[in-house]
């Protein structure tokens, strides 16, 4: 076979390529601008998002306990989907008024047909409860939240509603915003509270004063009528928005004819759902307003108009409010820019400059051009994957700085040694880039390889790092025809050295001296002795692989599949028993902030804190306040303290959170109290143990067990045996003494439930909101356990009855949660 330096120089693309620098230049030319053009129009993001394979059924039942919503709900939606084809594992929760179905999906199965085979199975169920409501199903979509506004003050709570509402409706009227979320806040509700003296007065039920404010509230079209001079459009308008309105319904009559109206017999408050719900910024009640990022928008534009937005509403707000931004994720996304940013600018300097010291200056200057050629370049392919530029792709970009200048390295060594050995120019380039073609090939493709198997990473972290092999891919491929095309084109016609371009070569000369000294004297003396001694030489190589393999082994080393990632935010979650009363709540929030301030003192003052967000009812998760995916109540408790950024504070946040920890000490009636000061797939519970039995004593005691043998092993914390005693349940059984009197099981729960949970009476939109009427028993009647017992049933006959006499009250605990994983039940221990 003949060598390169025998085939014709004019043979081959390298040599046609090295000829033709025009086709060379405009290779270089698209690769620049068709990747800055391409790049605009990439989408920009902080973390990719993505659709996972895996498809979520969420159904409401206002009012029902965790073991009637699984018994009515889950049982028989597990039924009907577990066995579709495309269905991989089926986990369930059953938590207070809501159940939640996750269907996870094979592996490249086509997730919209198994979707619609899901929505067709649901909605063929004919036995979910009567005040079931319509099932959500919906896939699984990951969205990317960038910041979030708090609205604080010492206001009522539908005076910071309002500043929200104005805020978010503001926002999306802004261009680049699209959508606008508000959090922490209670649904919206008119309710209709009426005595019972009331009741008993007129000889009404709760769910015929629903029933009759159901009724008169309408808003309906009756067509049109066409006339000779046009089309009259008919309708009737009786529609009632706000609770004011609500007073004037006609309920009932006196012997007399005197028409008892709502207003005469009712309280009709318009204010919010009776939620355990509250949330804090600095000791201020506070509403979340969320901004997410959707399409071609970028973090950076949205975080910037939402800044802009906020200057220009400060002066406009109501005395005593403020407005505070937590957790700007582009603040992430823009320190990632400017490090791939600096890190490429490095990297073209000290290539320059080691380059300009070994070699020619001007073939340092055409192999440093090489570096952005490839990065930007990279940008025509990366579309093609699907991959965006996020967190995850920049952290690849910055993955091939320190390997894609090898190959330009490498090729404009060898066509530099080529010169040296008195070939033309031409020729050198032709003659040097043929006998590296190969070996740059095959490590280009080498590198490739060790980046194509994370294309098959299954899951959800899959789909995180599959960005990775998509931008190295890319930019190797690219790096490759810049290496072997470009390269030798652009050194293959360079001139003879001018005046200014000898200046600066003269370094090169001198250090070229002191190297071949260096080598001479030093290198290959040192180089004989080794080969000399070559058993000594591979005893030292394997004694210093053994002492490496020894530090990984021994532990000196720590290894870990995703590095813990130290947070800004500092997240403190405290679990009550469930059912636990407000003011329980609000003492161990306020023991919480106190002991966060007491831990600050310790590491230093509050100059290292920029806000703390306390939140009761739902759990705090990530990197902000945001709702939780399943329980909710007042005995969750939870504290954010957000710090400055690491650089501007001498201490972890991990060492804070130790600090914080050892600060509160214990707590009293606490079930649990978990601490999270990292970010990424690593902040999460570092153990997670599942069990599985059809007893629900066993299991809870086998929970415990457990928790209790994790906790006599050193640095294991925040232990949680997934345990709850749950809250005291009264389950009621109708006594055949009302039966006699024409009162049956159905008319007695629909009592119940009214006079305590409430009667629907309407439900409808007002603005962006969806309002619900309900007619129930005032609070003060509501909060007593006397009322239970002396709640009078109103009978078919209309006579009275109190419950007590009516029924059978059993006493008992309900589950705070029910968590299943293939039709079985589970218990995690955390």
């Amino acid at each position: 076979m003949a060598s390169p330096d025998q085939i014709s120089p004019r043979s081959g693309p390298i040599a046609w390529m090295t000829h033709h620098t025009v086709a060379a230049n405009l290779v270089m030319l698209i690769f620049i601008l068709g990747g800055l053009l391409i790049s605009t129009n990439v989408k920009q993001e902080v973390f990719p998002e993505f659709k996972v394979d895996m498809i979520r059924v969420s159904v409401a039942y206002p009012g029902a306990s965790p073991e009637e919503v699984e018994q009515g709900i889950i049982l028989s939606v597990e039924d009907v989907v577990r066995g579709l084809d495309g269905v991989k594992e089926v986990t369930s929760t059953a938590s207070e008024g809501r159940a939640k179905v996750e269907i996870e999906l094979i592996d490249g199965v086509n997730a919209d047909n198994v979707l619609q085979d899901v929505v067709n199975e649901i909605d063929s169920i004919q036995s979910f409860p009567e005040l079931a409501e319509k099932p959500m199903i919906s896939l699984a979509e990951v969205r990317n939240q960038v910041l979030m506004v708090l609205v604080h003050g010492n206001q009522e709570e539908q005076t910071l509603r309002e500043v929200a509402e104005r805020v978010r409706d503001d926002l999306l009227q802004r261009p680049g915003i699209t959508l606008v979320e508000l959090g922490a806040i209670r649904p919206r509700e008119i309710a209709v509270e009426v005595p019972q003296r009331h009741l008993r007065a007129y000889g009404l039920t709760l769910n015929r004063i629903g029933k009759e404010i159901g009724e008169a509230a309408i808003e309906l079209p009756g067509g049109g009528v066409k006339t000779a001079s046009g089309e009259v459009l008919l309708r009737t308008q009786e529609r009632r928005d706000f609770g004011r309105e609500f007073a004037e319904i006609p309920i009932a009559s006196t012997p007399d004819g005197a028409i008892i109206t709502v207003g005469d017999i009712a309280t009709i408050t318009d204010g919010f759902e009776d939620v355990d719900e509250e949330a804090f910024y600095n000791g201020q009640r506070t509403v979340q307003v969320k901004v997410f990022r959707v399409g071609q928008e970028t973090p950076q534009s949205i975080s910037e108009n939402v800044y802009a937005y906020l200057e220009e509403l400060r002066p406009e707000l109501p005395e005593g409010i403020g407005l505070a931004v937590w957790n700007d994720r582009s603040e992430i996304y823009r320190d990632r820019m400017y490090l791939l940013l600096k890190n490429a600018f490095l990297g073209l300097i000290l290539v320059l400059l080691l380059l300009g010291l070994f070699l020619d200056i001007k073939l340092a200057f055409w192999v440093t051009v090489g570096l952005p050629v490839s990065i930007i370049g990279s940008f025509l392919f990366i579309p093609l994957t699907g991959a965006s530029i996020n967190m995850i792709s920049l952290f690849a970009f910055i993955i091939t700085l320190g390997i894609i200048v090898d190959d330009a390295v490498v090729a404009g060594e060898i066509i530099y040694q080529k010169r040296e050995q008195g070939l033309p120019l031409l020729n050198a380039a032709i003659v040097g880039a043929r006998e590296i073609a190969g070996p740059i090939t095959f490590a280009v493709l080498t590198n490739i390889a060790a980046f194509l198997p994370m294309f098959f990473v299954p899951g959800d972290l899959g789909n995180f790092l599959r960005q990775v092999p998509s931008v190295v891919v890319a930019v190797f491929v690219v790096s490759l025809i810049e290496s072997l095309f470009v390269l030798p084109a652009h050194l293959g016609h360079t001139r003879e050295l001018s005046g200014f371009w000898k200046t600066l070569d003269r370094p090169r000369r001198w250090f070229s001296q002191a190297m071949q000294t260096f080598i001479r004297e030093r290198y290959q003396p040192f180089l004989r002795t080794a080969i000399d001694n070559r058993y000594v030489t591979v005893a030292l190589g394997v004694a210093l692989l053994i002492l490496a393999a020894g530090m990984i082994g021994g532990g000196h080393i720590a290894f870990t599949f995703l590095p813990a990632i130290d947070s800004e935010i500092i997240t403190a979650q405290a679990n009550l028993p469930y059912g636990a009363p407000m003011e329980q709540s609000r003492r161990v929030l306020d023991y919480l902030l106190e002991s966060a301030r007491a831990a600050l003192a310790q590491r230093g003052g509050e100059t290292a804190l920029i806000g703390v967000y306390g939140h009761i009812g739902s759990a705090l998760m990530g990197r902000g306040p945001q709702a939780p995916t399943s329980a909710r109540g007042s005995h969750m408790v939870g504290v954010q303290v957000f710090l400055v950024p690491a650089d501007r504070r001498d201490f972890s946040g991990a060492d804070f959170a130790n600090t914080w920890r050892s600060s509160i000490g214990a707590i009293p009636g606490l079930e649990s109290l978990t601490f999270q000061a990292e970010i990424g797939p690593t902040g999460d519970a570092a153990i997670d143990i599942q069990l599985s039995h059809r007893s629900r004593a066993t299991l809870e005691t086998a929970a415990q067990e457990l928790a209790e043998m994790l906790s006599q092993y050193a640095g294991v914390t925040d232990i949680d045996d997934g345990v709850s005693l749950g809250k005291p349940q009264l389950s009621f059984r109708i006594k055949p003494e009302a039966y006699s009197l024409g009162l049956n099981a159905t008319d007695l729960a629909r009592q119940v439930r009214g006079a305590f949970y409430g009667v629907e009476a309407l439900r409808q939109q007002r603005g962006r909101d969806e309002v619900k009427v309900m007619v129930r028993l005032p609070e003060s009647e509501r909060r007593s356990s006397f009322t239970i017992e002396q709640l009078v049933l109103l009978t078919g006959q209309g006579g009275e009855i109190a419950l007590a006499e009516a029924a059978e009250i059993e006493s008992g605990r309900a589950y705070t949660e029910i968590k299943r994983r293939e039709a079985r039940r589970i218990t995690a221990v955390t």
